[in-house]
């Protein structure tokens, strides 16, 4: 009995320690997926949604959470093909944001909207995402809503 109670005892500490799961990959190579992905969207003449981010960001989880089964869900799915970015302590991928006009220090979560063929078709510039656990479901949804607008 002593060693079942110490064993769930230390299982639960672990788990503690470990902390939630990874919602961005922290090794992979930002530019390729970018890449693979809007090869993947140009068949479909989907946009592609890059969002920034990182693991440690609450606002980032709640948007991650959201695209997964909030509202915003089935019209993500529906109008975006979705590469992660992980920019890390806004030490990493800080070169790619630039690229697209994200100034990741107006906050994370930021996304920008490829066309198909890459061109840069919008760009969270001012922070509009970065209060998503105040935005709520719907508030993310609206401002979704009017990116798709914006994106054909």
């Amino acid at each position: 009995m002593r060693s079942l109670l110490a064993s769930l005892l230390l299982g639960t500490s672990l788990l503690a320690h470990a902390g939630p799961p990874a919602i961005y990959d922290e090794a992979a190579d930002a530019k390729a997926a970018i890449r693979a992905s809007l090869a993947e969207a140009a068949p479909a003449k989907l946009p592609v949604l890059v969002v920034f981010g990182a693991n440690w960001c609450g606002d980032c989880r709640m948007l991650d959470a959201t695209f997964k089964t909030g509202p915003s869900a089935p019209l993500i799915a529906k109008h975006f093909k979705v590469v992660k970015v992980d920019v890390g302590r806004f030490d990493r991928n800080v070169d790619i944001a630039e690229a697209y006009r994200v100034p990741l220090k107006k906050g994370i979560p930021a996304v920008a909207v490829l066309s198909p063929e890459g061109k840069l078709l919008y760009a969270t510039e001012g922070g509009e995402l970065a209060d998503a656990r105040k935005m709520g479901d719907q508030g993310v949804y609206d401002f979704f809503t009017r990116i798709v607008a914006t994106a054909k």
